[in-house]
């Protein structure tokens, strides 16, 4: 009785936290920025208003998407409006393209490349996401990490509710093959340079994923990933270790990024049982014997999103996180201060 009493106030919690929602798109002004991602989708179309609703559809959809980010853009917030929407002060949808099919998504995916050296970034979102949210989110990680290329979204059929945590499960694995079929798809067509960042959820979904097409024979999909980055991911560490064993050779960086401060972790605990997640892990030897590595972002602040986003909303990090992919130079007391590194090898060594 208490612990359902716990649950229950913990997703009161989340459901006060609840995101305003926009409906239609508006028009461009100069002084706001633009930004351009691409979206891969197994939602049904035209819900509550939205272009994709929470609906689950057997068909991939495809769209390119333009949002504008506002003048006033803080580094790791999205400016949303509980009104109307406002382009010179908050996050905007311009306009959206339909694509046929996977072909014309490849075509327009090399025509909108600027830079040949940066890979193409696939993002898949978390629980509680509508497609509004992940693109949102997709386009301040493009503006706020000064990426050149459009992105790639893969948005599976979330509820966007918080109380829609069952729901949401079942989406991950209603929507598993199609993202093991977009890879495949996008390795047929040239997409040799590609990294995965998922989040939350959606890292169970990337790991069943890969998990698949190990299983199906076809690791050349796998092995074409340039890297894999798991950020706060909603996984069971005892699943996580047996996903990873049954892929086999993981793509190499494998980077797993927690916070102690993860406050949305602690409600998906309770609500499986009290098992810590693998967003919440205490240090890498909960992967020893993997070959991964896990950064620790708790000692720098929780940003929006009740520290669930920490590397991608807290400015700190984002400042951190973007010298650091760039090869600039950190001094090694820079490094320690902010980032507790691990990395967790097949060979049983553990370097902190």
């Amino acid at each position: 009785m208490v612990n359902r009493f716990l649950v229950l106030l913990a997703l009161l919690a989340l459901t006060a936290c609840a995101r305003p929602q926009s409906a239609g798109f508006v028009a461009p002004v100069p002084e706001a920025s633009r930004e351009t991602i691409f979206i891969a989708t197994m939602r049904t179309e035209g819900q509550r208003g939205q272009m994709f609703g929470e609906k689950r559809s057997t068909v991939m959809s495809y769209a390119e998407l333009n949002i504008s980010i506002p003048p006033n853009h803080q580094i790791g917030r999205i400016e949303r409006s509980r009104g109307q929407i406002d382009a010179r002060r908050h996050f905007a949808p311009l306009s959206a393209t339909p694509l046929a099919n996977s072909a014309k998504l490849n075509k327009r995916l090399k025509a909108s490349r600027i830079s040949a050296e940066e890979p193409l970034l696939i993002f898949v979102h978390g629980y509680n996401n509508t497609l509004e949210d992940a693109a949102f989110r997709l386009a301040q990680i493009q503006h706020d990490f000064e990426l050149n290329n459009p992105a790639l979204l893969f948005s599976w059929p979330s509820a966007g509710d918080p109380l829609g945590y069952a729901y949401d499960r079942d989406s991950v694995l209603f929507a598993r093959t199609d993202f093991a079929r977009l890879l495949e798809a996008l390795n047929r067509a040239g997409q040799r340079r590609v990294i995965i960042l998922a989040h939350s959820m959606g890292s169970y979904l990337v790991m069943e994923s890969l998990r698949q097409l190990a299983l199906e024979g076809k690791t050349h999909n796998i092995d074409a990933l340039e890297a894999v980055v798991l950020m706060s991911p909603d996984i069971d560490p005892d699943v996580f270790r047996q996903q990873a064993g049954e892929i086999g050779t993981l793509p190499q960086p494998f980077i797993i990024m927690t916070t102690q401060k993860d406050r949305v972790l602690n409600v998906s605990s309770l609500l499986t049982g009290r098992k810590e997640r693998l967003g919440r892990i205490q240090n890498a030897e909960e992967v020893d014997g993997l070959d991964v590595s896990v950064m620790d972002f708790s000692l720098f602040e929780t940003g929006e999103n009740m520290g669930h986003m920490v590397p991608v909303s807290s400015p700190a990090a984002i400042r951190f996180l973007r010298r650091f992919t760039k090869g600039v130079g950190l001094a090694a007391n820079e490094f320690s201060r902010y980032v507790l590194l691990g990395e967790s090898r097949k060979d049983g060594r553990l370097l902190k």
